[in-house]
């Protein structure tokens, strides 16, 4: 269960970390959507390993295939299958921790949930798997063009080092000129040597992924349980390491007063738009025109090349060893990923939209 997210622009994810592949199913596409492959790979290749020293150096070419739903360049209609071949496991790194729980992985409750659980690189629980999810993110976002809708996303801060400037401060076109993703390129050198002289620590660090969405129409989202801000967060908090997530101000909010956080409204030559913008683009959970942007927080990778305290399962006293190919730092690599979700959703409560409009 919860394999699936969406409404009408719905993905299923299937595969695990060492087994033959993983992939995504696509249902609700609309037909007629141009299939840029080249688009689609060039994302694939911002998400997969081996890109830097600072990345794990697992090798995966990640080439997709189409099993259903593309004809002649072009969505069908039907539901796409996509499946992205696993080539380079080392199930072996792995076999020491076949009876042992890894600190802070799903391990235990895996374990204790189903009775069974594949320790070859996490299986199921592995990031290996959101491989599939940019795939289905970049047909979003082709999807998308047609709307004028863009979703983008950069490192803003990693351990104790942080942007002091705000999205609109910053080129984001220069985020890919750096191996960290952080569009300011001399916070970005200081990230690299935070993140590079953690993994000869043996040890690990977390970081904050800012996403943002421009040129969204007034009026997506479903109240009450389905607000847009809501769905957003949900896609987010659904990816590995995540563990907060804030949109708009945020918690920084809450060291304001209302007269000084509420967003005044004005009339600029028939375009209706607020002055500031701390609700985010979102307020009582549906867009209002303005730029949606949102920090994701990522946790330091659970796997250290150090030996930590844990138990077997049978519940004995257990040391479980460093090894294996893993990040040192997670949000480099999780930027495409950001950028897929924030676009599956967006994709999802657009056709929502269009969806009620004609029931009306």
């Amino acid at each position: 269960m919860s394999n699936t997210i969406g409404n009408i622009f719905k993905i299923t994810s299937f595969g695990e970390s060492h087994g033959a592949g993983v992939g995504v199913i696509i249902d609700g596409c609309p037909a007629g959507i141009e299939i840029d492959e080249t688009f689609i790979q060039s994302e694939l290749d911002r998400r997969k390993p081996g890109q830097s020293r600072i990345t794990t150096q697992r090798k995966e070419a990640d080439g997709f295939e189409f099993f259903s739903g593309v004809f002649e360049g072009k969505s069908t209609g039907a539901p796409i299958t996509i499946l992205i071949k696993n080539q380079d496991q080392k199930s072996k790194d792995y076999d020491h921790i076949k009876d042992v729980y890894r600190p802070s992985h799903a391990d235990f409750t895996y374990q204790e949930k189903y009775g069974i659980r594949d320790y070859r690189g996490g299986g199921r629980s592995s990031a290996r798997i959101t491989a599939g999810w940019v795939a289905a993110g970049a047909i979003a976002k082709l999807m998308l063009r047609q709307l004028k809708i863009a979703c983008q996303a950069y490192v803003s801060q990693v351990g104790e080092l942080q942007l002091s400037k705000s999205y609109k401060e910053l080129d984001l076109s220069q985020t890919e000129s750096n191996d960290v993703r952080c569009p300011d390129t001399e916070m970005a050198k200081e990230m690299f040597e935070l993140i590079d002289q953690v993994r000869k620590e043996r040890d690990t660090i977390g970081g904050v992924v800012t996403g943002v969405i421009s040129n969204v129409p007034v009026g997506l989202g479903e109240p009450l349980f389905d607000k847009l801000n809501a769905a957003i967060g949900h896609a987010m908090l659904s990816i590995n390491a995540v563990k907060g997530f804030e949109l708009g101000s945020g918690f920084e909010g809450v060291k304001m007063r209302g007269s000084t956080h509420n967003d005044s409204i004005e009339n600029n030559d028939g375009r209706i738009h607020t002055t500031t913008n701390h609700s985010g683009g979102v307020q009582g959970g549906i867009s209002n025109g303005e730029d949606i942007y949102f920090n994701v927080a990522f946790k330091p990778v659970a796997t250290i090349m150090q030996d930590q305290s844990s138990i077997d399962k049978e519940g004995n006293a257990a040391t479980v060893q460093g090894k294996g190919r893993h990040d040192p730092c997670v949000v480099p690599r999780a930027v495409p990923i950001v950028e897929a979700m924030s676009a599956i959703v967006m994709a999802d409560f657009s056709l929502l939209a269009q969806t009620n409009k004609l029931r009306g």
